[in-house]
């Protein structure tokens, strides 16, 4: 069985490596869903920067829940992330898809920023509901990052 990728793209209007930088090293503050996955509510979003790096959310106790891990770290253009979540949304290494987002320059002087969540049918029978719920849920984070990135006191990195 295959399952189509999730895809969204939004524009913002900084050049892509402000584009990146914001989505990596502010990904706190533009993130929507506060609840996460872990046992007490999220207050952090982490994308170390480095392949190999870990991607975690850490909630208001300080305990750290895995959501995967970074594949590759080539900014400006590219992000690519091991999700390693269940059809549950729980963390485990025995499941593994991808999240590449990339950041291409626009004729403008912006970035379009597209993500692409990949090789769901891994998911088995639970693929296309995830699929449904993890589109859903990809759209509105960038959305909310774009409305974070395009605002003119939050999106300067300065």
């Amino acid at each position: 069985m295959s399952i189509a990728p999730v895809t969204a793209t939004v524009e913002v209007r900084q050049p892509p490596a402000e584009a990146f930088e914001l989505f990596v090293s502010r990904i706190s503050d533009w993130w929507h869903n506060r609840s996460g996955i872990g046992a007490k509510p999220l207050v952090r979003v982490t994308v170390e920067p480095f392949a190999g790096g870990r991607w975690f959310e850490t909630d208001e106790d300080g305990a750290d829940t895995p959501w995967g891990s970074v594949i590759a770290w080539e900014p400006p253009s590219r992000l690519l992330l091991a999700w390693e979540l269940d059809a549950s949304f729980r963390p485990t290494k025995a499941m593994m898809t991808e999240v590449e987002i990339t950041f291409v320059a626009t004729a403008a002087g912006g970035t379009r920023v597209s993500l692409e969540h990949r090789n769901l049918e891994r998911f088995g029978a639970d693929a296309e509901r995830v699929a449904q719920s993890i589109g859903r849920g990809w759209l509105t984070h960038l959305n909310s990052y774009a409305a974070f990135v395009n605002d003119p006191v939050q999106g300067d990195p300065q």
